[in-house]
């Protein structure tokens, strides 16, 4: 591939005009023709240059092998048309450039577009912020919540050990004002242009995408509004295709068994619905992509080497559509992908096969620009065979953007608890997502040993300061402490010394004197008393 990939970013379109032009004028072959009896220098015939331009757009990998032989010389005809190229009596500005033997020159100095002057910081629209939990109100209730001291036995502590003895501080329970609609649709809004700028890997989508144009309830209607099929269920049933629309096109895409009506059927007669299909959308007003999205879409071209990025950044923006131009998008490219495949079905062209057919015939209606001089041709081509090739997954609802923006609204609806200097979420103007910074192995165990260490040495300094645990109790502790953590244990206790200096003294308890009971008498003998009675 020749010519250097144009990556995403604003005015993508122009520069790609300006690069084309550019590999034009410096490598068309040039040499003397004769025509008329005269000869003119530095000159080339339509023929010749049809065939040069063909070949350096299929070579370039901005634009790709599906150029045609057609489109380089619609395109000939608009450099005529903008003075890039003029015939050999000096006339330009009519597109009658002729795949012949008529000569054409370069004139001095081919012009080249200008890029827009960028929009100064200051002024640029930037993307709405995301409420978060700095908008929130106390709820009414106790300022502190009352906890009663913690009183550790031995078989309780034993379970509790890594847990700092204390009270909990002051806190109180928050929780934000209540989320209306509006501000869920705000939140869709603002986390899908995020998500859009951050696939294309551009810090603003300034000259890309204007978001004051983009609607947050057709994001929410392109996610929820949908049938079993992701197919968009429009409300205002005015906006839908026609319903003979639809039978033509349902006709098509499920041929021979599509024809509910029961019509007759004859010799090319598919050809007649294909056609009337055809010239139905050709009338559209606006391309199904909108006109104000031509530079985001011509900027998703600069991904297509990187498949699943490309398409990533397909799902993405396609939310940004109308319903009503997403519902028409998904039921054309059914059609053109099914017509493609259903080998039934007889060909609709002579000349060309179905899909070359199908792309030529919409790839405008899907993508093109208001301003007729660009490369809008050549580019919708390539983005529909991309969503040809894509299509089921395109224009299904990104995953990975539905689970974000489910887990920030269950996060703002959960009450939380704000402790005395301490705030529920990261300051104002911080990035909603942050992310782990890898370390080293010797870094990890050096915070995991200093992180443990001062829990241990703070659980040891609770058990020495509580007075309400007996001497008894706290000694058994220690020496448990002891076993389990012996080197924090010796560093707070390195001699004997100061280990009993935990211990208050006890008075010396003094031993009883042995005294010997002196009888009052001495002892008597026995002496039985007999008793004689009559």
């Amino acid at each position: 591939m020749d010519g250097n990939m144009i990556g995403p970013g604003p005015y993508r379109a122009t520069k790609l005009w300006n690069e084309t032009v550019r590999l034009f004028r410096g490598g068309m072959p040039l040499r003397r023709h004769w025509a008329h009896f005269r000869s003119y220098d530095n000159s080339f015939t339509g023929t010749e240059g049809i065939d040069y331009l063909h070949e350096l757009l299929k070579r370039n990998q901005n634009f790709g092998p599906e150029v045609t032989r057609y489109q380089s010389l619609q395109l000939l005809r608009k450099f005529l048309r903008n003075h890039v190229i003029e015939d050999v009596k000096g006339r330009f500005g009519k597109e009658d450039f002729e795949d012949s033997g008529r000569l054409y020159r370069f004139p001095p100095t081919s012009p080249l577009k200008p890029l827009p002057q960028r929009v100064p910081v200051s002024q640029r629209s930037a993307i709405p912020p995301i409420p978060r939990w700095d908008d929130c109100e106390e709820v009414q209730g106790p300022q502190k919540i009352p906890m009663k001291p913690l009183i550790l036995n031995s078989e309780s502590w034993n379970k509790r050990h890594s847990i700092a003895i204390g009270e909990v501080p002051e806190c109180k329970l928050i929780r934000r004002k209540e989320i209306t609609p509006k501000h869920v649709d705000q939140i869709w809004k603002t986390m899908t242009l995020t998500q859009l700028q951050t696939v294309l890997g551009l810090q603003s989508l300034e000259g890309v995408l204007d978001g004051k144009l983009i609607s947050q309830k057709h994001i929410v209607c392109n996610v929820f509004s949908v049938n079993k099929q992701g197919i968009v269920i429009l409300k205002n049933k005015s906006e839908d295709l026609p319903h003979w629309v639809l039978s033509a096109m349902k006709c098509l895409a499920n041929w021979p068994n599509g024809n509910d009506s029961k019509q007759p059927m004859y010799p090319g007669f598919e050809r007649d619905v294909f056609r009337t299909v055809a010239e139905h959308f050709q009338r559209l007003k606006e391309p199904l992509l909108t006109f104000h999205m031509y530079e985001i879409f011509v900027s998703i071209l600069g991904l297509l080497p990187r498949q699943q990025i490309a398409v990533e950044a397909l799902q993405v923006c396609c939310l940004l559509l109308p319903p009503a131009n997403r519902r028409k998008l998904q039921l054309l490219m059914r059609l053109m992908t099914k017509a493609c495949h259903n080998h039934a079905l007889p060909p609709l062209n002579d000349a060309i096969g179905t899909r070359t057919l199908m792309v030529q015939t919409f790839s405008r209606c899907i993508l093109c620009s208001a301003d007729e001089v660009d490369l809008d041709e050549l580019l919708a081509t390539k983005l529909v065979n991309f969503m040809m090739d894509n299509h089921e997954n395109v224009l299904k609802v990104p995953a990975e953007l539905h689970k974000s923006v489910e887990e920030h609204l269950s996060h703002l609806r959960r009450a939380q608890i704000k402790y005395a200097g301490a705030d529920t979420d990261s300051a104002v103007g911080s990035p909603p997502h942050a992310y782990c910074r890898q370390i080293s192995r010797e870094e990890f165990e050096e915070q995991r040993i200093t992180a443990s260490q001062g829990a241990m040495v703070e659980l040891l300094e609770g058990i020495i300061q509580d007075k309400l645990m007996s001497i008894k109790e706290k000694k058994k502790k220690l020496k448990q402490f002891q076993r389990s953590y012996p080197d924090i244990y010796r560093k707070r206790f390195p001699t004997p010394e100061s280990e009993a200096a935990v211990f208050p003294e006890r008075p010396q308890r003094l031993t009883p004197q042995l005294m010997f009971l002196t009888l009052k008498k001495p002892l008597q003998p026995f002496q039985r008393s007999w008793s004689f009675r009559a």
